[in-house]
């Protein structure tokens, strides 16, 4: 007996030196607990064994390899957290025995890879928590033929020491991948910036989500691709079209507007696909389309979402056959253009109520890219507000120099509904009413004058505004006198008791304009 114990610990330790080399030398995940499984049922008779992982987006256990298991098989073995066997050791961080599988009610057999489990031999079933520290992240478990005097307690130790390496590999791999990702994304951007292609055109912005779009504009550009850009109105969807078109090899080739929601059905299919002569009423001569205007260069078709069903099919058949007939025309008319479109509309609900066609709708979203509101990049607000300031000046022959800090504050507190082009108004507005070296807050639009606009529909007081007034006439005072408060109150041509009052009442901070000599 003593004999037989020796053997099994030399055979233990033979395991564990095999499983060890394998999970020192590898980067792939999946690759090297195929090899630990195939060395488990070789070596120790534990066949089937199963690694499940706790995907962190469903919260789900998802079998991450299973030795011996078809990819059909794979993809049922899903469970709760504290479902079934496995599901219950994850959710307790304890292992658990199963003497007998058939004779088990909670061993739910998903994968059936066992077949009914009355008609085979007794299998013994054992699993043991993968921890990374105190947290549970998945599971292993391996069958077991089923024999008397089987030493399950000295089995569980073996495999929670295993468990123990591989939630190890699983970090340190994890580790790699993420560390290789953000290489390969950091090799990416300087390889852009190199070409001075990473802001692209007429973009402004330098927000995380922007440069998310600006990643996918390249990406894109380049090939043939029907592109579909969604987002809410005034987020820039006609920039982001434009720099993909003159980033793309047509960019020598026409870019041609068609705004689909200004035009009643009949003259849309006229603007787009052109009429011969004698077509309609009116018809006096021949006229091309906009598919032939753009020929070799890109269509954008804007509000997409707006068309009828009509012009959808006719639309379809021209992105599959690349040829469409003119309005009165039986010649069909051979396209070569390049389609990007963009809507506002919520287009999956769209097509459940049958207002858009299901076909027209997967042709579309070949490649879709989402523009964020500016609410969701709000540090680009500023930026903006300053690219703005400088065109609207140029283009108003004026002098103002910035914004001044409690303008500020009322642009990076509102909400915008209408997004960037709702700013650029707003900007065009206080530049022509500002005759003075800066914008300040009375200069913006009333819906600005007060935060509370920024989360409700309250119109703006009339003790609020004199408010963001004076605060801000103090605050100017304050800059231009290096945050002499004494100078400060000459300089508003009041007396330095009502300044201090005034200064305490909106807990503005002197020090703070004062300039270090």
């Amino acid at each position: 007996m003593g004999q037989d114990k020796i053997s099994q610990e030399l055979a233990d330790i033979t395991t564990l030196y095999e499983i060890t080399k394998v999970l020192a030398g590898s980067f792939e995940l999946r690759e090297c607990l195929e090899q630990i499984m195939e060395i488990l049922s070789g070596q120790r008779q534990m066949h089937n064994g199963t690694v499940t992982i706790i995907n962190p987006v469903t919260a789900q256990l998802e079998i991450e390899i299973a030795y011996g298991l078809t990819a059909e098989a794979r993809k049922r073995g899903k469970y709760e957290v504290g479902e079934g066997i496995t599901g219950r050791v994850v959710a307790n961080g304890s292992p658990i025995v199963v003497p007998s599988i058939s004779d088990e009610p909670l061993f739910l057999n998903r994968t059936r890879y066992r077949g009914d489990l009355n008609l085979k031999q007794q299998i013994s079933f054992l699993c043991v928590p993968v921890k990374h520290g105190q947290q549970v992240i998945g599971a292993l478990s391996v069958d077991r033929e089923y024999k008397k005097g089987l030493d399950f307690e000295s089995d569980l130790q073996f495999l929670a020491i295993i468990s123990g390496l591989i939630a190890q590999s699983v970090v340190r791999i994890q580790a790699f991948a993420e560390e290789k990702r953000k290489l390969v994304k950091e090799n990416s951007s300087l390889k852009r910036e190199l070409s001075g292609k990473y802001q692209i055109g007429n973009i402004v912005s330098n927000s995380s989500r922007m440069r998310e779009v600006f990643e996918m504009i390249h990406r894109v550009a380049e090939s043939n691709a029907t592109v579909l850009l969604r987002g809410e109105s005034g987020t820039g969807k006609t920039l982001v079209a434009k720099a993909i078109h003159y980033n793309s090899k047509r960019a020598k080739q026409p870019f041609v507007v068609v705004n689909c929601s200004a035009l009643p059905e009949t003259l849309l299919e006229s603007e787009l696909f052109g009429h011969e002569k004698g077509a309609f009423t009116g018809a006096h001569a021949a006229k091309k389309g906009r598919f032939e205007i753009a020929e070799g260069g890109t269509l954008f078709l804007d509000e997409i979402g707006e068309l009828s069903q009509t012009v959808q099919i006719k639309l379809l058949n021209v992105i599959q056959d690349r040829e469409f007939q003119r309005l009165g025309g039986v010649a069909p008319v051979k396209c070569d253009v390049r389609i990007v479109t963009a809507t506002h509309v919520d287009l999956e609900k769209a097509v459940a109520a049958g207002s858009f066609r299901e076909d027209f709708y997967y042709r579309l979203n070949v490649f879709p890219i989402y523009l964020p509101s500016l609410r969701k990049r709000r540090t680009d607000i500023l930026l903006l507000a300053e690219h703005f300031l400088v065109e609207y000046c140029k283009e108003n022959n004026k002098s103002i120099s910035r914004i001044s800090t409690p303008a500020i504050d009322l642009l990076m507190q509102y909400h915008w509904p209408g997004n960037v082009r709702e700013l650029q108004n707003c900007i065009e507005r206080a530049v022509l009413i500002c005759d003075e070296d800066a914008i300040k807050s009375f200069h913006l639009p009333p819906t600005l004058q007060t935060a509370d606009s920024s989360t409700n529909k309250n119109p703006l007081s009339f003790a609020g505004a004199v408010e963001h007034y004076e605060r801000e006439l103090i605050v100017e005072a304050l800059k231009h006198t290096n945050g002499n408060q004494t100078k400060a109150s000459k300089y508003l041509d009041t007396s330095l008791r009502i300044i201090n009052y005034k200064i305490h009442k909106y807990e503005i901070e002197p020090k703070e304009y004062k300039v270090a000599s």
